[in-house]
């Protein structure tokens, strides 16, 4: 976040005052000496939201793999060496594939989807106030929002309470940074449960899928595909938790009274 001063209009008059103001900046993540994508992000947890991108975008399966990362956070880079020299090669990012999702009758767009997007077992179950709870705690410790109203927040839990959270300009890049904080200190993804601000598309879904997560609550709206999508891989998916009401779109048995 950073301050700017600027002109509020209320009540028939402008004023001068000071604006706390969500930061973007772009990151660019050099894999093996060669360029691999450039992010626009909020500039924290740099670390964590590349390794996480390099995951979910099948590079890398544990931090083990990366040999050396530097960030240099003042010129947006992040130099990556991984231990298979070869592996850039063998991932194609940017290459459009229509294929099928889990056998069945979904669809992917892009060739590490079909590579890293996984089917989630899990029988973990939550109650509906824990859901409302875990929301409502989300909500009191989002600071930076509170602050400026341009971030997504993203958390991971358990039934029992909040883990981690992340905030970004970027509702996939909040996703990447709990996904990369949880390959760097080597924390178990099993029975975990995602807890979001934002919309609920069809590219947050495929990341949660990534993750390994088999339940994601959203403050806000799923789309059609993402709920095809969770239909397919597994995930329970509830929205518009608010007050104490929620909506249930798909595999609602993980949910319980």
């Amino acid at each position: 976040m950073s301050s700017r001063p600027i002109h509020v209009y209320e009540d028939g008059k402008l004023t001068e005052q000071t604006d706390m103001i969500a930061e973007e900046s772009p990151l660019t993540i050099l894999v093996n000496g060669d360029e691999f994508a450039t992010l626009l992000c909020t500039p924290t947890y740099l670390e964590e939201l590349s390794l996480g991108f390099l995951a979910s975008e099948g590079l890398i399966r544990t931090a083990n793999e990366v040999e050396s990362m530097s960030v240099i956070k003042e010129k947006g880079y992040v130099y990556v060496q991984l231990y298979n020299r070869h592996r850039l090669d063998q991932v194609s990012v940017s290459k459009r594939y229509i294929g099928s999702c889990c056998g069945k009758s979904r669809q992917f767009y892009f060739q590490n989807d079909v590579q890293t997007a996984k089917t989630v077992m899990t029988k973990t179950t939550i109650k509906a106030s824990q859901c409302i709870k875990l929301m409502q705690e989300l909500q009191q410790t989002s600071t930076d929002f509170q602050q400026t109203g341009g971030l997504h927040n993203v958390a991971l839990g358990t039934p029992d309470g909040l883990l981690l959270i992340r905030s970004d300009i970027g509702r996939h890049n909040g996703l990447d940074k709990v996904y990369g904080h949880c390959l760097k200190h080597k924390l178990s993804l099993k029975n975990k449960i995602i807890v979001f601000s934002g919309r609920l598309s069809s590219e947050v879904l495929l990341k949660v899928s990534k993750i390994g997560a088999g339940i994601v609550l959203t403050k806000s709206a799923p789309t059609t595909l993402a709920i095809e999508l969770a239909e397919d891989l597994g995930i329970t998916t509830a929205g518009f938790i608010r007050n104490n009401r929620f909506n249930v779109y798909t595999h609602p048995q993980r949910i319980v009274e």
